[in-house]
């Protein structure tokens, strides 16, 4: 009798060892994730922040590209109101490809592309940009750990068990994922 208690004992005492490490491991991937997250925010709303003077400098260029510059804004606004997740995603990818065309226009103004005032605004968001790309990388692949480890058996069993739930990705959009034209 004794040796079935000792038996059932350690079987019990490898199950709760077993549910403590999965829902440990866990919780530090879903820490992880909201971590890359947070950084992808700090660098969207250094972003944000910028753009208005970008825009500012732009206008006294290039008057008559208003819609452009209203693109844009109204892209910055967007990304600044979003409540979401999943609306930062998709603000963040639509204000990208308003910079995108902002930067096409601004190619057609030789003095604005002489502006040192430009010059260093274009570079602190190119590099903001730069930085947002590789916080990208860093949150998807934090992501797809969490998700592993939602996902694969036996800690599969954890997660459901105590609720955790899966992250989305963030993604391309389609526009971005088109090959760019390129004319001479």
């Amino acid at each position: 009798m004794t040796t079935a208690l000792i038996i059932i004992g350690v079987i019990v005492l490898i199950l709760i060892v077993f549910v403590i490490t999965s829902y440990n491991s866990l919780v530090s991937l879903r820490n992880k994730v909201k971590d890359q997250w947070s950084q992808i925010d700090v660098l969207l709303k250094r972003r944000n922040d910028l753009i208005p003077n970008l825009v500012e400098t732009v206008k006294g260029y290039a008057t008559h590209e208003k819609e452009t510059l209203n693109a844009v804004i109204a892209a910055r606004n967007n990304a600044v109101d979003a409540k979401t997740q999943a609306e930062e995603i998709e603000s963040a990818n639509v204000l990208t490809d308003a910079l995108t065309h902002l930067f096409a226009v601004a190619e057609a103004y030789p003095d604005l592309k002489a502006n040192t005032n430009f010059l260093d605004l274009q570079s602190n968001l190119k590099e903001t940009e730069d930085k947002i790309s590789y916080a990208r990388q860093f949150y998807n692949d934090s992501v797809l750990a969490y998700k592993n480890k939602l996902e694969m058996f036996p800690s599969n069993i954890v997660a459901s068990m105590f609720g955790f739930k899966p992250e989305e990705f963030f993604e391309a959009t389609e526009k971005e994922k088109e090959t760019p034209q390129v004319k001479f």
